[in-house]
């Protein structure tokens, strides 16, 4: 039976926090001292749902087709390390997931570590951001949503993650980011009070047989469903560039707890996520993605697949079409091994299960 221990602050605002860990044996067989290969991934599940405990209810029916297929994925691909966007942030909803799904079937696999917390998507900001004359609306959130914690996150673990230095940027402000590109004249008074992460932006320390690997988690905005403003293409600019200035250290960065600066130098890390911007089509504020592909302190192994190159969504044609907007893009000391995006072709094993989201689970070895 899983040990789990659940550790929960008090407010959203300290960036409450909802880890779950569990004491396990070590994920692989390889001796200790030897080099051991991890694959870490990313999946944007669309285990989003249109209302509060609808994503609770479907977990603990353990039938869901559409999560039975997530599941599926993730079992084919089996990561050691592993995000997963859209996932509805309820109390929880990871045990179940973990206990009526992805450890039953006929490749069960088990995360005895995870992490979820608060998102912004949902949480009410007492403030009219539409301009619509109400205040209760899902675009007068902090992120879009229907209710608090739609469009969740969560990262799944065979190795311990380090609750206790997690560094979270849920309530960092907009206008604290220097040379930021917020629309002030379309939000008016508004403005100063913006928080930037649409969803959040967190900094999940894994600890690898003693090396410690920090995994740089997010969910910016598409950079759509706006208007000449261009409020949604800037706010994924930014919240792209608050990734690449934590890797850079910059200062001005001040997490949930009021601490300051960014990533250590020396660190090594792995940015994770649905970023919702392609380097070459799209909608995307300019050079949007590039703050982080051409950045020296990581490196892109651009995984492809037989079926779609390097994209890793299936939009609506023509427009916007395929386009790559999900990443796992790890720090320079990193070897990676191999890399990949799960997108068979018609006909293949596996092509019913792309039906669950419309994006793929792209995943990179490392050797550690």
């Amino acid at each position: 039976m899983r040990l789990t221990r659940v550790l929960l602050a008090a407010s959203v605002l300290a960036a409450s926090v909802h880890t779950l860990t569990a004491c396990s044996a070590p994920a692989a067989d390889e001796p200790p001292g030897d080099p051991r290969t991890v694959r870490v991934a990313t999946y944007n599940a669309s285990m989003n749902r249109p209302a509060a405990g609808d994503l609770v209810a479907a977990l603990r029916s353990g039938t869901d087709p559409q999560i039975r297929s997530v599941a599926d994925v993730v079992q084919r691909n089996a990561p050691d390390m592993l995000l997963l966007n859209e996932f509805d942030y309820s109390d929880g909803a990871v045990d179940l997931f973990r206990d009526n799904y992805l450890t039953v079937g006929d490749a069960p696999i088990d995360y005895p570590f995870a992490y979820t917390a608060p998102v912004n998507t949902g949480e009410p900001s007492g403030l009219d951001l539409d301009g619509d004359g109400r205040s209760d609306g899902p675009n007068d959130a902090w992120g879009f949503g229907q209710f608090p914690g739609q469009y969740g996150m969560v990262v799944l673990s065979k190795f311990p993650l380090d609750a206790a230095a997690v560094r979270t940027f849920q309530t960092f402000r907009w206008a604290d980011m220097p040379d930021n590109l917020l629309p002030r004249e379309y939000y008016g008074a508004n403005s100063d009070a913006l928080r930037l992460s649409s969803k959040s932006h967190w900094d999940v320390p894994v600890d690898i047989d003693g090396r410690v690997i920090h995994l740089l988690v997010s969910h910016p905005t598409p950079p759509s469903f706006d208007g000449p403003e261009d409020r949604n293409g800037r706010r994924n600019h930014d919240e792209i560039r608050l990734t690449a200035d934590y890797i850079a250290g910059a200062d001005y960065l001040v997490d949930d707890t009021g601490l300051a600066g960014g990533l250590p130098d020396g660190s090594s890390f792995v940015v994770l996520g649905d970023q919702n911007s392609d380097p070459v089509d799209g909608d995307s504020y300019p050079g949007a993605i590039a703050q982080l592909l051409d950045s020296p302190a990581l490196q892109d192994p651009a995984p492809t697949s037989p079926t779609a190159g390097t994209d890793t969504a299936d939009f609506a044609d023509p427009v916007p079409g395929d386009l790559r907007v999900d990443y796992v893009l790890p720090s320079i000391d990193l070897t990676v091994t191999g890399s990949g995006v799960f997108w068979p072709a018609p006909g293949e094993p596996g092509a019913e299960l792309l039906s669950a989201s419309d994006h793929r689970l792209v995943w990179v070895d490392l050797q550690v």
